[in-house]
């Protein structure tokens, strides 16, 4: 049985490559083809812009429209730019695919530094080529074993697991099996295969105190739930993860965050998607999920401690009034109320409450309030 897991999932990286490194030479080939033809080099991307974000009936999703930039050798910058793709896309295709190799975005950079003019000025810029890849070939950067700076985050909770690596197959349950930092995301979730779980839903939250919080007052335990440690904005392998435990497993996702507007796009980026990243919406996104908390009106309503909105929160707000993924009438209502109020909350103002307010009483009467207990 483990033979012929290991034998899927090899099957499927190779398929992956494979696919990887037809659509990158592809670009190139087409580059290629242009200059036979005597046409200016030029590749077209979407634009990645607030303006050219709207929602998908079919996904329910926000992803990109149909608003396009050019890289065209009709000028300086834009031949350097192609330039440093087609660099880029040999690196990729001869050492990481061809070799079963992989490095990171800061990697890409300092390796840029022996490709003479090519050579990125600074890591923003390679960042960005990554991104345009991505779009270009409709593929995530970890087909072509690019590995992202930031770790994934941790999960807690009644659900085993398979995790094919390096190193053969491992199976692990994230309860029994880890100590009380839980279960560490590897950067590519697409080896994780799922195989028995015992949860009623998966709460994503925020910040390391409060996932620490509901470890220790046993939540996981008492609800049957899966803990997911954002560490903030989430991470890519986290948001991939989560979608794939709702969509694969049918189970609920809630996110817990501070209430502030910071923390609502954090909710946003697991829910809709990221506007620099809604090319990878519908592979990362998890439109199901519910924001629990922490709401302005539980500001209101629970007298949480509070510190008064900076001018940079109030703009925040304000920008999120016209932010597409906002644009419910929950939404509208939530800001408008707390841009009233001009206070936010973060998540541990709970423990003014007592230390098992947060699992006893408010996570709760809020997870019955959304019937999802």
């Amino acid at each position: 049985m483990a033979d012929d897991v290991e034998s899927r999932y090899s099957q499927q990286k190779k398929q992956h490559d494979l696919l990887a490194k037809n659509r990158l030479l592809g670009l190139t080939e087409s580059l290629y083809d242009q200059f036979v033809d005597e046409v200016v080099p030029n590749v077209s991307i979407s634009s990645r812009t607030k303006n050219n974000i709207e929602y998908s009936e079919d996904s329910d999703v926000w992803v990109y429209g149909d608003r396009e930039t050019q890289r065209t050798a009709k000028t300086v910058k834009g031949a350097f730019q192609l330039l440093k793709t087609v660099h880029s896309v040999d690196f990729l295709v001869k050492n990481h695919l061809a070799q079963d190799r992989g490095s990171t975005l800061r990697e890409l950079y300092y390796i840029s530094e022996n490709w003479d003019i090519a050579k990125f000025r600074e890591q923003a810029e390679s960042n960005r080529l990554i991104e345009d890849l991505e779009i270009i070939t409709a593929l995530q950067r970890e087909y072509f074993h690019m590995r992202p700076e930031e770790d994934g985050a941790t999960m807690f909770g009644p659900i085993r697991i398979r995790e094919e690596t390096k190193r053969g197959a491992r199976v692990i349950h994230c309860q029994e099996d880890i100590g009380e930092s839980g279960y560490q995301i590897p950067f590519n979730v697409e080896n994780i295969e799922f195989l028995d779980h015992d949860a009623k839903f998966i709460i994503a939250i925020e910040t390391g105190g409060m996932y620490a919080r509901l470890i220790e007052n046993g939540f996981d335990e008492k609800y049957n739930a899966i803990l997911v440690h954002l560490k903030g904005q989430p991470a890519r392998s986290t948001r991939r993860l989560i979608k794939r435990m709702n969509e694969e497993l049918g189970i609920p996702v809630v996110v817990f965050t501070d209430g502030d507007p910071w923390s609502y796009r954090i909710f946003a980026s697991v829910a809709y998607g990221a506007i620099k990243s809604a090319h990878l919406s519908e592979f990362m996104a998890t439109p199901a999920a519910k924001f629990i908390g922490v709401q302005p009106s539980d500001i209101v309503e629970y007298e949480l401690s509070t510190d008064k909105l900076t001018d940079k929160d109030i703009d925040a707000l304000r920008s999120e009034m016209t932010d597409p993924r906002f644009a419910s009438d929950y939404w509208k209502e939530q800001i408008s109320l707390q841009l009233n109020i001009k206070k936010k909350a973060e998540q541990q103002a709970f423990a003014g409450k007592g230390l098992d307010f947060v699992t006893d009483t408010y996570l709760p009467n809020r997870l019955s309030e959304m019937d999802i207990i």
